[in-house]
């Protein structure tokens, strides 16, 4: 058996791409979000975008704001979560610094006015009131399954993408970095997507009271760059093996040398070009750290229930003569790494299996790395391309896995059933 693994229009100055808005008349558009599966409430999500539009026209390219006439869509938004929500999740227990931030612009710079400990509701009214603070809800998916945008009307500022001051958020932008944009004014049910790197600021108009919005992040540490980094050791992993060079020492005392010498700067680009090379013809790369952290980090799959635990499996026990068939496909991730409960240099390599069925949603994207588990299996190299005939098909029979044993077929699908990634056809 395998081992259990650890503004209500735009301005815009010459030069930035133009910001495209769509606007959803009345008679046609959407009433509420359809949580049926991921790929559907995306499609709701940018209505009446395709989503084959969205990716080749302004995923990483262009903001794009989607106003929404409906008045059924914006009540619903606006009902998904309002400042008296915040009065119940109070009393279930948050925290100041780690589930809210309390803060306010003064002199053009951010001020936080945390209290320490437990964040009580009328404290946190009496500084939203009085103070005309900004309440910063930390990850309310944990609370809430989905939030859109909100109540209120919010006025949105885009500056041009730029380095290194896009990491920076900072209500000076327009001194330091020139005019805004664009500039809009999102009402109930409309989306404003912009790309990685947008300076952006969030003002409430004049005559409201206060505004609420959500802001989701998507695909952060994806880049090629950290590809590159991920998936580079597992290269030079296995060209050591076979490369004589590359187990030679370093030249000594170089470790202690404050600039790096010509001979070791002429030795590393060789390397560089010959693992290049090697590169062009591998099919498999050892990208590890990439899919873990996406699998441990990711929400458990969607339920009527909210996205409970799925401890237990259901269905039928498969036997020999059953057929399987994945599924959460998009919540398991399947990975070769050299063995981890190895520690000397002669490491076998093993088939690694980690899914997020049983994440957590109060702790999900709450940093607590200690306490974040990896949830999966582990099985020997041989079980490689069995696993990929499980992954590739819609319905396998077990007999035909790629096996030589009965035995070691009906424990791996076994082992697989009882972790409820697959199921009996």
């Amino acid at each position: 058996m395998p081992k259990k693994a650890k503004a209500a229009g735009s301005r815009k100055e010459e030069g930035p791409v133009p910001c495209k808005q769509m606007k959803v008349e009345a008679a046609g558009g959407p009433s509420a979000l359809n949580f049926d599966s991921p790929s559907s409430l995306f499609e709701s999500l940018i209505s009446p975008i395709k989503t084959e539009t969205f990716f080749k026209e302004f995923w990483e390219q262009k903001p794009l704001l989607i106003r929404r006439d409906d008045p059924a869509l914006a009540t619903y938004c606006g009902s998904l979560f309002k400042l008296t929500d915040l009065k119940s999740l109070c009393s279930q227990g948050l925290y100041y610094g780690r589930d809210v931030n309390v803060c306010r612009c003064v002199g053009g710079k951010k001020k936080v006015l945390n209290k320490d400990g437990k964040a009580h509701f009328l404290q946190l009214r009496k500084d939203f009131d009085q103070k005309r603070a900004t309440i910063q809800f930390h990850q309310p998916q944990r609370f809430k399954v989905f939030i859109l945008q909100l109540e209120g009307e919010k006025h949105w500022r885009l500056y041009h993408p730029t380095v290194p001051l896009a990491r920076e958020y900072s209500v000076e932008a327009e001194e330091r970095i020139g005019r805004p944009v664009h500039e809009f004014t999102l009402k109930p049910g409309d989306l404003l997507y912009f790309p990685r790197g947008t300076i952006h600021q969030a003002d409430t108009p004049a005559g409201l009271a206060h505004s609420t919005h959500v802001t989701i992040s998507t695909y952060q540490n994806n880049s090629w760059g950290d590809f590159l980094l991920d998936t580079i050791s597992g290269l030079v992993f296995d060209t050591a093996e076979e490369d004589v060079e590359l187990r030679a020492g370093i030249p000594r005392q170089l470790l202690l040398q404050v600039e790096s010498t010509a001979v070791a700067t002429r030795r590393l680009s060789g390397f560089l070009r010959m693992l290049a090379d090697r590169l062009e013809g591998t099919k498999e790369l050892l990208s590890s750290d990439m899919k873990k952290d996406f699998i441990m980090h990711r929400l458990p799959p969607y339920s009527a229930g909210g996205g409970a635990e799925l401890s237990t499996p259901g269905g039928k026990l498969p036997r020999l003569d059953s057929v399987v068939r994945l599924q959460f496909k998009d919540h398991i991730v399947l990975t070769v790494l050299p063995d981890q409960d190895q520690s000397d240099e002669a490491q076998e390599k093993m088939v690694y299996i980690y899914h997020s069925l049983r994440n957590r949603r109060e702790t999900h994207m709450m940093g607590n790395e200690e306490e974040t588990e990896s949830h999966g299996l582990r099985f020997p190299l041989s079980h490689l391309d069995a696993l990929k005939q499980i992954w590739n098909s819609s319905a396998v029979s077990v007999k035909d896995l790629k096996l030589t044993a009965d035995e070691e077929k009906e424990n791996l699908v076994l082992s697989l059933w009882t972790e409820c990634l697959i199921q009996v056809v």
